[in-house]
């Protein structure tokens, strides 16, 4: 059995579900409290851009609580580097020959636009860790690199478990 080096990353999610509930209540109740009186008082079309903030809110928690199970899985092997991207119900695998991948990162410059961390051989490429900031992100490219190596390089894995 060859030796394998195993690299999960997951995003950092510190809102718990109990959390964010208290969170959405706290904004219905401030948000209701200005909006409820106010249309009483005749002032009736504060009232949908209010329940308007609140859907887009719900929207934006849900999507935000969805996220905490990303996970991507990095395997690297003598031969091949695995990448197991799995968003559920989603689950995407890509496969490279390790001697022939190469660890880039992409684009970046400016704070709106961050770099993008990709396993590129044979003309395709796969993204990783978009959800990591910059520094994070860095970090696993050198990470990478030293494992990967460059282009037609393949330096031998360090003996020993999950990194």
């Amino acid at each position: 059995m060859p030796a394998a080096t195993r690299i999960e990353i997951t995003p950092n999610c510190s809102l718990s579900p109990r959390g964010a509930r208290w969170f959405f209540a706290s904004a219905c109740v401030a948000s209701l409290s200005i909006a409820l009186p106010l249309s009483l008082m005749g002032y009736w079309p504060i009232l949908p851009f209010a329940g308007l903030e609140l859907g887009l809110l719900w929207w934006a928690l849900r999507d935000s609580m969805a996220r905490r199970h990303h996970i991507q899985v990095i395997t690297i092997t003598e031969q091949d580097i695995e990448i197991e991207d799995c968003f559920p119900p989603r689950h995407d695998r890509v496969v490279f020959p390790r001697h022939w991948a190469q660890v880039r990162i992409r684009g970046g410059g400016s704070p709106l636009q961050p770099t993008r961390l990709t396993v590129e051989s044979h003309g395709r490429r796969h993204e990783i860790g978009s959800f990591l900031n910059e520094q994070e992100r860095r970090g696993l490219a050198q990470r990478l690199k030293q494992l990967i190596g460059r282009f037609e390089e393949s330096p031998p894995l360090s003996p020993g478990g999950p990194v």
